[in-house]
C-alpha cells in the first residue's frame, strides 16, 4: 500500500506513518489494525512490543532480542551466549554476529532450531513471552477489538525477516485454531505445527529473501 512518507526518526513522525497506513488499510476494507511496537498508540500494542518482551530461561529473564541474536550458529561460531546478558540494541551489533561465516542454526535452552520456516525461532521466542499472557491479550485483541490485522511500522523488509506484528498474527491464528496449547508444549511440537500451518507460496518468498 502507498502512503505519504513522514520521514524522520522521531516517534512523532512514526505515529504518522503509523497513521497512514491504518487508513490506507481501511479503504481496503482492513480495519481496525493494532500497531505492534513502542510506537503504537494502544497500550496492547505497546505491551506487544519485542522491545519489552522478555524470555524466562533457566537463567532469568532475558530480553528477546538478546536471546535471539545470542542463540545464533554460524559455521566458525556461537552460539555467544554471553549477548544474552546485553541490552537489545548491543546485542544486535555485536561483531561477531558478521564475522562468523554463515549462519547455519539457532541453538537455545538444549534445543536446535533450523532456518526453514525462516521465521519460526524469532516467532518462537515471540510466543514464548507472550504465552503466559495469553488469556489477557485473547481478551483485548480478539475478544473485546477484533483486530483485522496488525502491523509494526519499525519493520524493514530489507534489513530483517522478523516482524513482531507477523508473529502476533500467528498467535491469533494458533488461538482460533486451537491449536496454540500443543504448540507451546515443546520447540519440536512448535517448528511441526508452523511448518503444516505455513502455505509452501510464503514458506518459499521467506525462503528467498533469507537468502538475500
Amino acid at each position: 500500500m502507498e502512503i505519504p512518507w513522514a520521514s524522520g526518526f522521531a516517534p512523532v513522525q512514526k505515529r504518522k506513518n503509523v497513521k497512514a497506513l491504518h487508513e490506507a488499510a481501511a479503504k481496503r476494507g482492513f480495519t481496525p489494525l493494532l500497531e505492534i511496537s513502542t510506537k503504537s498508540d494502544v497500550v496492547v500494542g505497546q505491551h506487544l512490543s519485542a522491545f519489552h518482551l522478555k524470555i524466562q530461561s533457566k537463567a532469568g529473564p532475558l530480553p528477546l532480542e538478546s536471546v535471539y541474536q545470542g542463540s545464533k550458529v554460524f559455521e566458525q561460531g556461537g552460539p555467544y551466549t554471553d549477548i544474552y546478558d546485553f541490552d537489545a540494541r548491543t546485542a544486535k551489533r555485536d561483531g561477531r554476529l558478521r564475522d562468523s561465516g554463515r549462519l547455519i542454526r539457532f541453538e537455545f535452552d538444549g534445543h536446535s532450531f533450523p532456518l526453514v520456516p525462516p521465521t519460526v525461532f524469532y516467532d518462537w521466542l515471540y510466543l514464548t513471552a507472550i504465552y503466559p499472557h495469553r488469556e489477557w491479550l485473547k481478551e483485548r485483541i480478539i475478544v473485546q477489538e477484533r483486530f483485522a490485522g496488525f502491523t509494526d511500522i519499525e519493520f524493514n523488509p530489507s534489513k530483517s525477516i522478523n516482524c513482531q506484528a507477523r508473529s502476533c498474527a500467528l498467535f491469533v491464528a494458533l488461538i482460533e485454531r486451537e491449536l496454540l496449547d500443543e504448540a507451546m508444549t515443546s520447540p519440536e511440537v512448535f517448528i511441526k505445527t508452523v511448518k503444516t500451518e505455513d502455505h509452501s507460496s510464503t514458506a518459499k518468498e521467506n525462503e528467498n529473501r533469507l537468502a538475500l
